[in-house]
């Protein structure tokens, strides 16, 4: 998994079980609330955009 965080100017690229989370060139550590709310809006919005890119790649060819 590569996420980037924008507010946190980092990318996640790994949790766990427990819920901590592993920073691209750093360890792994408990984010903060903050940084826990920044991770899931970053997700969905990530989400959103693959979700866009399914629905217009999923279309027939209309050019074949």
């Amino acid at each position: 998994m590569r996420l980037f965080v924008e507010p946190m100017n980092a990318t996640v690229v790994d949790i766990d079980a427990d819920g901590r989370i592993k920073i691209e060139h750093e360890g792994w550590s408990a984010p903060t609330l903050q940084e826990r709310r920044a991770i899931i809006y970053a997700a969905k919005e990530e989400i959103s955009s693959l979700d866009e890119l399914l629905t217009i790649l999923d279309k027939p060819d209309k050019t074949a």
